[in-house]
């Protein structure tokens, strides 16, 4: 017993200098195991795409986009649908769509077949929180859409929390970095633009998928075998024929493009080919260029031909304020950048006019703005005749717009309105420059050459610094169309001077016979009117209009044929006519209301004085006219009787005043004549021309005689 009491203590001592061994830690492989199961759960998972999150992954879907998206197999071709959740979504389904917002009539906004969709999380979020969404890849046998925009700015392409798109622009689409679709269609229905479209489209092949939509390595979602592509695509690039109405005009589009082409994507730096045939109202263009967004038409440069039956059909669809002109062609060069459309034509004609020009066109300002220069070889004015209101020549305006503006009978001026909204729709500011601007009357001589510039604020035109040379002489002013209300204010404030009249107006004549009249005319015009076209503004023109004409000569046989001077007349025939120097001849007219009447028109010679008397009314164009012949010399076979000139503009009828053929006229009637002469006498500028000043003293002694003519 004592040894075994022995032995107790020391087995304890024994135990007790044994070392603890410590417990073993389970929770790192708890960890770690876990960790290594939810691995091959999603490697399991993504291998098997995921077949029982199809439910869910719609429902988070909808929510985020603030949209019905659903997606599904498609058991009549077999396919079946497949996520992939690591790095980005990828769904690829049988069927694909993505609904409507409740207000849009629209019944969904994309439908899809075999489709495959790849979209990131990061675009999600900021889609989510109003801004526009970016694909990563979309391809599909069939895609369908439908693409509605109402007044308020909202759109069935905003997702999310987005602001309305309200701007006047083309607007704002989901971009992409893959689209890849065999056959497509999409519906485009924009109150904001009064577009409606309908478009057929294939876009075969696409950019890679950037490698930050999976973290690693570039993904190619559902990229066909080349020989598959070839096998059973369409061609590659886009293919689009669309119809409809852009701005309430008729549109029809035809585009082609080359290659490989993004689309919708913000990657601008691929360019590819791009052909564009389009027709836009009245208007046609072609287009054979490149471009880098062919929706908003991004990066686009190339050659153009643009041609319609007036320049104010191309300017409609783009908003641009173009005169109504004769048919036009042009061609040239065209470059977008952004909201900028710079330009460079090469050959334009209208109607029989030939010009060129460089241009810049800024449609990102609150008025878009137009500058440049126009240039041209030849301008006929006949073929900016609709711009005033006057009636093309015959077959150069379109049946349903000649039709439109019948014309007054028995009437001349021009009475088509101006088109007023148009002048309000931009800004401009155009240098002209035109070599021979053609008056459109074989009478007189064309303006050699004529430049001025063209400024468009706020909806008042005006021609500034307008310097135009004919005759040897030379015209300078302004004119001023003020568009701003719906009555418009014209102004015109010109100047002429040293324009030889023998050679302005072209007077015909046989053998050596002088012209009817010559001699330089100088002169000024400040009048001013109101309305909506040329025979309203003119109708009721106030203001006055000064000519003087200095060393001026008219035909012997003119005088003495006014003056119904018989005897002289046949004196004249036998021996030939001559030219009769002029030693006074002025014309003050004043315009009230459209009434233009002479305050004094005289032309004096050695031989008669000629005074005209009476008026002209430019709103009813009736004439009422007396020429009144005071001879200086005796003869044996005068009639003496004044000339009245009556009916009107259109319809002019020259006749004796009827009363005693003989009859004097009185003392009170000239110098109700005399006397305007002499008061205006001081308003003439007579410059330092000796020549003038001279002419203006004989003008003095005719004002002073104030005695009845004799005979």
């Amino acid at each position: 017993m004592p040894r075994s009491g022995r032995a107790a203590p020391l087995f304890n001592l024994m135990a007790d200098k044994t070392p603890h061994r410590p417990k073993r830690r389970r929770w790192p492989w708890i960890v770690g195991g876990t960790v290594a199961l939810m691995a091959i759960g999603i490697a399991a998972g993504e291998a098997a795409g995921w077949p029982f999150l199809g439910p869910p992954l719609q429902r988070w879907l909808s929510a985020v986009l603030h949209r019905d998206v659903s997606f599904a197999a498609n058991g009549r071709s077999g396919s079946t649908m497949r996520i992939g959740l690591f790095g980005t979504i990828r769904v690829r389904a049988g069927q694909l769509s993505i609904g409507s917002p409740a207000w849009s009539k629209a019944p969904y906004m994309l439908e899809a077949t075999d489709a495959r969709l790849v979209l990131a999380y990061r675009d999600l979020w900021h889609a989510y929180r109003g801004d526009a969404l970016h694909v990563r890849a979309l391809e599909a046998k069939t895609l369908d859409m439908n693409l509605e925009r109402v007044t308020d700015g909202r759109a069935n392409w905003q997702f999310g929390k987005s602001d309305l798109d309200t701007s006047p622009e083309p607007a704002r689409l989901p971009t992409f970095g893959v689209l890849r679709v065999e056959a497509g269609r999409a519906r485009y229905d924009d109150a904001m633009l009064a577009a409606q479209v309908d478009s057929r489209f294939s876009l075969v092949e696409g950019s890679r998928v950037p490698s930050s939509a999976s973290g690693g390595a570039s993904v190619v979602v559902g990229r066909p075998s080349s020989a598959q592509r070839a096998a059973s695509s369409p061609p590659a690039g886009l293919q689009l024929s669309a119809t409809g109405t852009y701005k309430r005009l008729p549109l029809r589009v035809e585009a082609h493009t080359t290659g490989v082409l993004p689309l919708l994507a913000d990657d601008r730096s691929l360019s590819l080919p791009v052909t564009i045939d389009a027709r836009v109202g009245r208007a046609g263009l072609r287009f054979d260029g490149a471009a880098t967004d062919a929706l908003h038409l991004g990066g686009l440069h190339g050659r153009f031909e643009v041609y319609g039956p007036s320049l104010a059909a191309a300017g409609d669809p783009l908003g641009v304020t173009l005169p109504t002109t004769a048919p036009f062609r042009l061609n040239g060069r065209l470059v977008k950048d952004g909201t900028l459309w710079k330009t460079v034509i090469d050959t334009a004609t209208v109607g029989e006019s030939h010009l060129s020009g460089a241009f810049t066109y800024d449609s990102g300002r609150a008025r878009p703005l137009l500058a440049g220069r126009l240039r041209g070889s030849r301008l006929l004015l006949a073929d900016l005749a609709p711009t005033v209101g006057a009636p093309v020549r015959t077959g150069a305006a379109a049946p349903s717009e000649a039709a439109s503006q019948p014309a007054r009978a028995g009437k001349v001026l021009p009475d088509r309105p101006f088109d007023l909204p148009s002048l309000r729709a931009m800004d401009a500011n155009v240098l002209i420059d035109i070599d021979d601007l053609d008056l459109g009357s074989h009478l007189l001589q064309p303006l050699r050459p004529l430049k001025t510039l063209l400024v468009l604020d706020r909806g008042v035109l005006t021609l500034r610094d307008i310097d135009a040379r004919t005759a040897d002489g030379r015209l300078g002013g302004t004119l001023t169309l003020d568009g701003r209300q719906e009555i418009a204010l014209w102004a015109a404030r010109l100047r002429w001077a040293d324009v030889r009249l023998e050679r302005w107006i072209h007077q015909a004549r046989s053998g050596n016979a002088p012209p009817y009249i010559a001699g330089r005319l100088d002169g000024i015009a400040s009048v001013d009117g109101k309305g909506r076209s040329t025979a309203a503004i003119l109708g009721s023109l106030n203001g006055t209009v000064r000519t003087y004409l200095a060393g001026g000569r008219v035909s012997h046989l003119a005088i003495e044929a006014a003056g119904i001077d018989i005897a002289q007349a046949l004196g004249v025939m036998i021996k030939g006519d001559d030219a009769m120097p002029i030693d006074c001849s002025i014309a003050d007219l004043t315009a009230d209301n459209g009434v233009l009447t002479p305050r004094a028109l005289v032309i004096d010679t050695r031989d008669s004085t000629l005074w005209v008397d009476g008026s002209l009314s430019l709103a009813t164009e009736a004439l009422d006219l007396k020429v009144i012949v005071e001879p200086k010399d005796f003869s044996p076979i005068a009639l003496r009787s004044p000339i009245r000139v009556q009916g009107t503009l259109g319809n002019p009828k020259v006749k004796l005043e009827k009363g005693p053929i003989a009859a004097r006229l009185g003392s009170a009637a000239l110098l109700a004549l005399v006397n305007p002469l002499a008061a205006i006498l001081p308003l003439i500028d007579t410059g330092s021309s000796k020549e003038i000043e001279t002419g203006m003293a004989k003008c003095k002694a005719v004002g002073q005689r104030g005695q009845a003519p004799k005979g």
